[in-house]
């Protein structure tokens, strides 16, 4: 790529109405793709002037793959892969790219032996944490830079406050609507500040739907007023910090738009009159990704989608299925002022972040130290004070139940010679409850399978009400490696204990086994509402 490239008020003007038009489209790329695809892209990308590229691991990824019927590839090399790509791709662009991605908790997100931070659910399990937030925010920024992305489309600044959220969830700093605002910022001036660009998302608030927008169109049935007062408090904080872009859901807000049929992505009244007029956004809209179906089977023409989303107030087109189609039509039918106001926004984008390239520090971070830091303070205990290892002379019962690589949490509580592992297939709750008397202790280990609620999080019915069984004939103690949601599911009294550590991550295992061992506190605090609240801590 050219470093040295231009990005000046005549450079601009020397553009034409193609060219500009061509900045707004941001297609997929994959990372593990095929040469022949690859080879499109790059056509597309030198013949029709396109302004950036969204990388994505997979055809097979969540991000085509909604139903899940495909296997998603490994590829250990998917990091250099990725860094090969962006140059390809750069030296088929006669405008350098902006190239982005979804690196809400690191680059591990979409790419295999990358560094991986904590999601953000479990950030929001830490009090006044705004400096640790900001410092994962910070070398997330620096492995974007260092694999030549220049935004990464983060934080969540959704308020997730629907338990049944089959997106959102883990991925939104909670429900308290001033600790999101907060930690939402602090993550994004960490970004800022190694010259990554920021994108707030899912405006105007994704947070309180139990539809997952990749397959249908959520509805919200929130009065203006509520909104207000909630979901656009920490996109205001954002916008007002200078927050470098807003992503639009895919959400009907009748409340807003006047219908519940019309997505946000598609209606002038929540972009031009809300988003910009009211709350005073003049940055860069973006859509969310073009090809989820709550929009992508809306139109029959093709392009008519990005056109009619451009008429709306978008701005730049992620994940665009159709962009020559969509680049056409905005030519030919779009006003010219409203598209060099987006083209200019775009641009400004560009001027910002490209020329940076030159400043890029090679080699990723190294999460250990501040992973084990977030462990500590993210810690949350439940109910009365677990048993502690260390004030007991008897045996307890360790069982696991879920799928952990290597279960470090068992293997340093099993040095102190007290504990006696049982194991479990997870997928068919082999044992029984009526094997455990009522004068066994029991440290019930939880990996749930998957972060998201939907279907019992990886857990069949039978698992459930295993654990459930124990629960009512044992003394038991949970612990839970996963998203806090999931004690929704178990039958749990003011006498059980829990302790949350969210994360599978060694080092968070490593952490829960020091506090049974009583050489940590658990001073977390649960960054969302369950039905199972009716403690204190003692």
């Amino acid at each position: 790529m050219n470093k040295s490239f231009n990005f000046s008020k005549q450079k601009a003007r020397e553009l034409s109405l193609e060219e500009k038009v061509g900045q707004l489209f941001m297609p997929a790329a994959f990372i593990n793709d095929s040469e022949e695809e690859i080879l499109k892209l790059e056509s597309l990308i030198r013949n029709a002037h396109i302004g950036g590229i969204c990388f994505f691991h997979s055809r097979a990824s969540a991000a085509t793959n909604y139903e899940g019927k495909k296997e998603i590839p490994f590829n250990e090399d998917s990091y250099a892969a990725l860094k090969s790509l962006i140059k390809r791709y750069q030296l088929a662009a006669q405008i350098p790219l902006l190239i982005a991605i979804d690196a809400e908790w690191g680059l591990a997100m979409r790419i295999e032996n990358t560094p991986c931070y904590p999601y953000a659910l479990t950030l929001g399990a830490m009090s006044d944490a705004k400096d640790l937030v900001y410092e994962v925010g910070r070398r997330i920024g620096a492995d974007c830079r260092a694999a030549g992305i220049h935004w990464n489309f983060a934080p969540v600044a959704d308020i997730n406050n629907n338990p049944d959220n089959p997106v959102i969830g883990y991925r939104s700093f909670g429900s308290d609507k001033k600790q999101v605002g907060d930690y939402a910022l602090a993550f994004t001036l960490g970004m800022q500040s190694q010259g990554v660009l920021s994108s707030a998302k899912h405006f105007p608030g994704h947070g309180d739907t139990a539809t997952d927008s990749h397959l249908g169109i959520p509805i919200i049935d929130k009065t203006r007023s509520q909104l207000k007062e909630n979901e656009l408090l920490p996109f205001q904080q954002l916008i007002s910090s200078g927050v470098d872009s807003v992503m639009i859901g895919h959400l009907a807000i009748p409340s807003l738009s006047g219908d519940s049929s019309t997505p946000a992505t598609l209606s002038d009244s929540i972009i031009k009159g809300l988003l910009r007029a009211e709350m005073g956004f003049d940055g860069v809209v973006v859509s969310d990704a073009l090809n989820m179906h709550a929009v992508s089977k809306l139109f029959q023409e093709k392009g008519e989608l990005e056109y009619q989303a451009f008429t709306a107030g978008i701005d730049l087109f992620c994940f665009s299925e159709n962009p020559l189609e969509g680049i056409r039509k905005i030519c030919d039918k779009g006003k010219l002022e409203a598209i060099e106001d987006s083209f200019q926004r775009i641009w400004q984008l560009k001027s910002k972040s490209i020329p940076k390239d030159a400043l890029v520090k090679p080699g990723l971070s190294d999460p250990h130290t501040i992973n084990l830091e977030i462990a500590k303070k993210s810690l949350t205990r439940i109910g009365p004070i677990s048993n502690q290892f260390k004030d007991t002379v008897n045996q307890i019962t360790g069982i696991q139940i879920g799928p952990v690589p290597q279960n470090l949490f068992f293997e340093q509580l099993s040095q102190t010679g007290k504990l006696n592992e049982i194991s479990v297939d997870y997928q068919t709750a082999t044992i029984r409850a009526a094997k455990i008397t009522d004068k066994d202790k029991i440290l019930l280990a939880l990996f749930p399978p998957s972060v998201k609620p939907t279907g019992n999080f990886g857990f069949s019915e039978s698992t459930i009400q295993f654990i459930n069984d124990l629960l009512a004939h044992a003394e038991v103690t949970v612990c839970l490696f996963g998203n806090p949601y999931f004690l929704n599911l178990l039958n749990l009294q003011p006498h059980h204990s829990a302790l949350i550590a969210y994360q599978q991550f060694d080092e968070f295992q490593t952490i829960a086994a020091a506090y049974f061992l009583g050489q940590y506190e658990a001073p977390g605090k649960l960054p969302v509402q369950l039905k199972w609240q009716r403690h204190e801590k003692i």
